[in-house]
């Protein structure tokens, strides 16, 4: 291999270690730009829809604009209609508001956690990572093969990362194919 060959590898490699490659990464359909927020990204998903609904009657929008940094797990809508029938209905009326806002903030951790972070988080666990939510209980992350992680709820389910690293300005998300529930 020519040592501009190597180079170009190097730099290539650099750049996506560094975060450089995360620019513009599709979900839903849609470009997500690292320089708007989770919900203004999250909006635009096609595959969100579900979600975005969620956190507008939990009343969590705000939070989700605000600096963080946040990781979140993000649901995608074929997640949530894996629910028993009736399941988001319910949690989406006004009096189960305290409900609904557990199980969303159940999927958000505190902190940015690129692949690359909870990967080598995964490693040094020995083959786990704990991560705790801002709702006060813990995922764990576990790889599942080579390349993909899996995280797991406080039941034992567990949602497989679909798409990885969209970065936003203020953190993180990683689509998932399962909602995560607390206990």
């Amino acid at each position: 291999m020519s040592f501009a060959r190597k180079t170009a590898l190097a730099v290539a490699a650099t750049a996506l270690l560094s975060g450089a490659a995360f620019a513009n990464v599709m979900v839903g359909g849609q470009a997500m730009f690292p320089t708007k927020n989770i919900v203004e990204n999250a909006v635009n998903s096609a595959d969100h829809t579900t979600l975005v609904a969620a956190v507008k009657a939990a009343g969590l929008v705000d939070t989700l604009q605000s600096k963080g940094p946040f990781t979140v797990f993000a649901p995608v809508n074929a997640a949530f209609a894996a629910l028993p029938a009736g399941t988001v209905d319910t949690l989406l009326k006004p009096e189960n508001k305290g409900a609904l806002t557990g199980v969303l903030t159940y999927h958000v951790v505190a902190g940015r956690f690129t692949y690359n972070d909870i990967r080598g988080a995964i490693q040094k666990g020995r083959g786990k990572a704990t991560l705790s939510t801002v709702a006060g209980g813990t995922l764990t992350a576990e790889m599942n093969g080579p390349m993909n992680i899996v995280v797991k709820d406080a039941t034992g389910a567990a949602a497989n990362i679909s798409v990885y690293d969209v970065i936003q300005s203020n953190g993180v998300i990683h689509s998932i194919d399962r909602v995560l529930m607390p206990k």
